[in-house]
């Protein structure tokens, strides 16, 4: 039968629609709390739960509601799913602002609420593009559905500044999709799960055997040619292997810069270092010494010193005071790195908003400095910088803390770094998701440029990632780590190192342009 709701119509399974169809139309507001609650189960999806199957299942219904309601309650719809998959998704930044950053509580539910309803406009739009192009005519779907989502997903990716967490690919890590990272990177996996997933409602309106056959395949064949995909080996082992080590203190965000920690950390990262003398590499994570690197100069000297004599490189991360171009200094968040001819340093070049700079006029500014709130701005490094050299010529493709989840912006490092570095202070985010997250993009990372990827952070979770993704050791969080394995740089390029994120970008608007030129024509 032809069922039809608010104006748009869809072919049916069944001789009658069930109830549950009719939903989106006869009651809009337990519609939108389904919509919400199949957003935040989605949330379960990613690490640290990984039910990975779970996305394609969830997104499902809310294609279904898109294709078959008007643009304007698609994008409600499409609205509360987003909203449920950020307030569950991404709930722990409550904790770094208020628990963490001693920000009032309502402070802190405004930026974690803010933040969330935000995401959620976005992800209206590719409901209300859905209904838009699709028209009800679920053959349309297949290929807008997945254009319409994954444009939106990139495009969280740099609008106001961006904020790409929860993009569906990272969530299918371990799953055949994955596959595709290399190829196409993590919106070309978030593309094929939203293809599969569309395809289930064309195969089921079928109305011929071949139809049917035709729509299986499409939901089949993402997962068999990622599987297949995955096989490829599209880098390879360069040099020699060298001898890596992590360090990590395990101290707690609210005691790290307490005046009487500061010379126990260091003890504990010099003996530490001192421990794997015979390691070519060894990292401490994000600003692993709570000072400036000028106010502790002769520790730096020290472990420089012990680094050449043992032909080391030795990788921290800490607070640069810089007077290149201004007086009066300027402040980057760096890994710096000593033990060969000169030091050398890489600056954090994505700074978070509300954290290491704030986009606020000056008046809110000193109304910050009279709350006792974080108001000063950390410097940006540029956007192109030398990479980090080991004195074996071992060259790194440096990152801090969240520049990971920016994928492209890394692609200026390859092919010559041999391997990925990320340091990360996840210790502002308690015992919550958020590391296991953040984890989980630092290995979609090394899937999608085939490197190599060594991870220290300060209270976990510090990782020996392998070019494929694959997890070879972790810490434990929360307590002193020093880990050690043997690790290869890699050479060559993947598709996605070669090109980025344009070619998948670039079909996602060549097909909702051609559907949006199609319809306007057709008026």
């Amino acid at each position: 039968m032809r069922c039809r709701c608010n104006g748009w119509a869809t072919d049916s399974v069944v001789k009658d629609a069930h109830p549950i169809f009719l939903l989106p139309a006869d009651k809009p507001g337990l519609s939108h709390l389904v919509a919400f609650v199949l957003g935040a189960s989605t949330t379960l999806a990613f690490a640290p739960f990984s039910w990975s199957l779970l996305a394609p299942l969830l997104i499902l219904p809310l294609l279904f509601i898109c294709l078959t309601v008007s643009p304007r309650d698609a994008a409600k719809h499409a609205f509360w799913y987003g909203f449920g998959l950020f307030l569950t998704g991404t709930y722990w930044i409550y904790i770094s602002v208020h628990v963490f950053g001693n920000a009032a509580l309502w402070i802190a539910l405004l930026l974690m609420v803010g933040l969330s309803l935000i995401m959620a406009g976005l992800v209206s739009i590719s409901g209300w593009l859905v209904s838009r192009l699709s028209q009800g005519e679920s053959w349309r779907l297949l290929v807008i559905g997945p254009a319409a989502w994954v444009l939106i997903e990139w495009t969280r990716s740099w609008v106001l500044t961006g904020f790409p967490w929860m993009a569906l690919g990272y969530g299918q890590i371990d799953l055949p999709l994955a596959g595709w990272a290399p190829v196409i990177g993590v919106y070309g996996v978030s593309f094929m799960l939203v293809l599969s997933a569309a395809a289930v409602i064309p195969t089921l309106m079928a109305t011929s055997f071949g139809g049917r056959v035709g729509g299986i395949a499409m939901i089949v064949l993402p997962w068999i040619v990622g599987g297949l995909l995955s096989l490829v080996d599209w880098t390879e082992p360069t040099g020699k292997t060298l001898r890596a080590s992590i360090v990590q203190a395990g101290v707690s965000q609210d005691k790290k810069w307490q005046r009487d920690q500061l010379r126990p950390i260091m003890e504990y990262y010099l003996s530490s270092t001192l421990s794997v003398a015979d390691s070519d590499i060894v990292l401490w994570p994000e600003v692993a010494i709570p000072a400036l690197n000028d106010q502790v100069e002769s520790f730096i000297a020290r472990i420089e010193s012990d680094a050449r004599r043992n032909d080391q490189s030795v990788l921290f991360g800490i607070l640069e005071r810089s007077y290149e171009n201004s007086a009066d200094g300027r402040i980057y968040n760096s890994v710096m790195l000593v033990g060969g001819k000169e030091r050398q340093a890489y600056r954090k070049r994505h700074l978070v908003p509300f954290g290491e700079y704030f986009p606020v006029p000056p008046v809110v500014r000193e109304w910050m400095k009279m709350q006792n709130l974080p108001h000063s701005d950390l410097a940006k490094g540029a956007d192109v910088q030398p990479l980090l050299t080991a004195a074996d010529g071992t060259q790194f493709g440096v990152v801090i803390c969240y520049e990971d989840a920016y994928g492209a912006e890394q692609l200026y490092a390859l092919p010559d770094a041999g391997l990925l570095i990320n340091v990360s202070n996840d210790a502002w985010f308690g015992d919550s998701i958020a590391p296991h997250q953040h984890l989980e993009i630092a290995r979609m990372r090394s899937l999608e440029f085939g490197r190599p990827t060594v991870r220290s952070t300060n209270t976990g979770i510090s990782a020996f990632i392998a070019a494929d993704g694959e997890l070879l050791q972790t810490g434990k969080q929360f307590a002193s780590e020093l880990m050690t394995a043997n690790v290869r740089p890699h050479r060559g390029m993947t598709p996605y190192a070669a090109s980025g994120n344009w070619p998948i970008v670039g079909l996602c608007l060549v097909i909702l342009g051609m559907f949006w030129i199609r319809d306007r024509a057709s008026f």
